[in-house]
């Protein structure tokens, strides 16, 4: 009987967490209290305390959670061999921007308040760790040293951030651009027969 207890302890953290991220997301951080989120969760206050130490502790393990499945959800788009970058790349900030944008930018806004940014630094640092596991995984589908796709992945990512949080073309195309041409450099280098992206 515990087991399936503490299994469904989970599921209702989880889905906490999920509702209280979604509430902020769409509201705005500084404009949700705590009574919101109970009513944004369908539970009451006192049953937000059994699962989180506090408000604080509450946004923090949302932020680091919902988060942490945005990059799931990036990841799980990868572009499946070398042919397959182009459309990835092109397509990625939008999609990225339509389906995660009011996410990162409360990220930003959580992350950079004095009070939670220490946990964004820690939080950073995993996406290090995830991202160098994740060009690690693309090396032999794209024949291309995780070495040499890890700083490329950060580029991507800082473009689709960007353009998340301002919609801002020219930023996004010229970072797009130079990540392109970078990509095509060791496409000759590292696979030399595979097909070109055609201009």
């Amino acid at each position: 009987m515990r087991p399936q207890n503490e299994e469904g302890r989970k599921a209702k953290k989880i889905e906490i967490m999920n509702n209280c991220f979604d509430c902020y997301a769409e509201n705005g951080f500084s404009s949700v209290g705590i009574k919101a989120i109970a009513k944004a969760c369908d539970c009451s206050v006192a049953t937000l305390y059994l699962y989180f130490e506090n408000l604080d502790d509450l946004i923090i393990q949302s932020t680091e959670y919902c988060m942490s499945k945005v990059e799931d959800d990036f990841m799980a788009k990868a572009p499946t061999d070398v042919d397959d970058l182009w459309r990835f790349i092109d397509e990625i900030p939008y999609w990225t921007a339509k389906k995660h944008g009011k996410k990162y930018r409360l990220m930003y806004q959580i992350y950079t308040h004095p009070k939670y940014r220490e946990y964004g630094q820690k939080f950073f640092k995993g996406v290090d760790e995830r991202y160098t596991e994740y060009a690690k995984s693309l090396e032999p589908k794209l024949g291309i040293p995780h070495e040499k796709i890890t700083p490329l992945i950060f580029i991507l990512i800082r473009a689709c951030v960007h353009y998340a949080l301002f919609e801002d073309e020219f930023y996004l195309k010229s970072q797009i651009e130079v990540l392109k041409e970078t990509l095509e450099l060791f496409v000759r280098k590292y696979i030399p027969n595979a097909i070109q992206k055609e201009d």
